[in-house]
C-alpha cells in the first residue's frame, strides 16, 4: 500500500526548510527536546516556533541590508571627540542620528576639510538606519560615478534605479577628485530621482561655491545644488585634521618608549 506522506518521517528538517521555516529546521532536535522537557502545550509550541522564526528572519534581513549597504568598518560615534573641531553643529548631527530626516525625505550635507570625522559621522548614521530597518547604500563619489559610467543606455537606467531605490544614499568624499561634464550629469540624475522622495547624505571637502571646480564647465551644477539643498541640513566642520593629531600622538608615544 502506498504511503500518503511523500516525505520520510525522519526528514522533518527538510520539510521545514521547504516550508521556509529555516530556524526550526536548523535546530529541530534541540527545539523538540526543549518542548518535551518543559512539557509545552501545542499552543506554546506554536508560539515559540513563531517567535524563533520571526527573530531569525529579522536577523537574516539585517545581515542582508548590512551587506548591501557596504558601510564597512568605522569608529562608533561614542568615540568621536566633539571638542576637536573648532566649529561643528552637534545639534544637527544628533538630530540626524534619530533618523527623522529619512522619514521626511530630507538630506544631510557635511562640509569640511580632511580628517574631521565627516565619513565617521555619515557611517554611524547609515549604520543606525540599517539597524532601524531602512535600506542603505554607502558609496564614495568616485565609486558611484565610475559605476554609472557605462555605454549601454539600458544598463545605465538599471543602475540609476539602483541608486534611486534605497531609503538612504550616502555619497562620501565628493570633491576629492575632479570630474567631467558627463559625471556631473550622472550625479544630477541620481539627486533628481531622489529629490523630495528619499534622503541623501553627502560628505564633501568643498564649499558649494567650489563645486564648479569639481565639475568644470558643467551646466547642471546650479540646478543640482538647488535640489540637493532644498530640503537639507548643512553643517560645516572646521579645524585641523584629527588623523594628523593621532599620528603625532603615536610618534610621541614611540619616542617615549625609546
Amino acid at each position: 500500500m502506498t504511503s500518503l506522506n511523500p516525505h520520510p518521517k525522519n526528514d522533518l528538517a527538510s520539510q521545514l526548510r521547504q516550508l521556509g521555516l529555516k530556524a526550526a529546521a536548523e535546530s529541530i532536535d534541540d527545539f523538540l527536546a526543549r518542548a518535551t522537557k518543559s512539557q509545552w502545550s501545542p499552543h506554546m509550541v506554536l508560539e515559540e516556533l513563531t517567535r524563533m522564526e520571526d527573530h531569525d528572519r529579522h536577523h537574516r534581513s539585517l545581515e542582508r541590508r548590512l551587506q548591501f549597504s557596504r558601510i564597512g568598518r568605522f569608529k562608533v560615534i561614542a568615540d568621536f571627540d566633539w571638542n576637536w573641531p573648532k566649529k561643528i553643529d552637534s545639534d544637527i548631527i544628533y538630530r540626524a542620528l534619530t533618523l527623522d530626516f529619512i522619514k521626511e525625505g530630507r538630506n544631510l550635507i557635511l562640509v569640511g576639510a580632511n580628517g574631521l570625522g565627516k565619513t565617521m559621522i555619515a557611517k554611524n548614521i547609515a549604520h543606525a538606519a540599517v539597524l532601524a530597518g531602512h535600506s542603505v547604500l554607502f558609496r564614495s563619489a568616485s565609486e558611484m560615478l565610475d559605476d554609472l559610467s557605462c555605454d549601454s543606455p539600458h544598463l545605465l537606467r538599471r543602475k540609476l534605479k539602483h541608486y534611486a531605490r534605497p531609503s538612504l544614499l550616502c555619497i562620501d568624499e565628493l570633491g576629492y577628485l575632479s570630474y567631467d561634464n558627463h559625471a556631473a550629469d550622472l550625479l544630477y540624475e541620481v539627486i533628481n530621482r531622489r529629490y523630495e522622495r528619499r534622503s541623501v547624505i553627502v560628505t564633501t571637502n568643498r564649499s558649494f561655491k567650489e563645486w564648479n571646480e569639481v565639475f568644470p564647465n558643467a551646466t547642471c551644477i546650479a540646478t543640482l545644488l538647488d535640489r540637493l539643498t532644498h530640503h537639507a541640513d548643512v553643517t560645516v566642520l572646521e579645524g585641523p585634521s584629527y588623523r594628523v593629531h593621532e599620528s603625532e600622538q603615536e610618534v610621541a608615544r614611540r619616542k617615549k618608549k625609546k
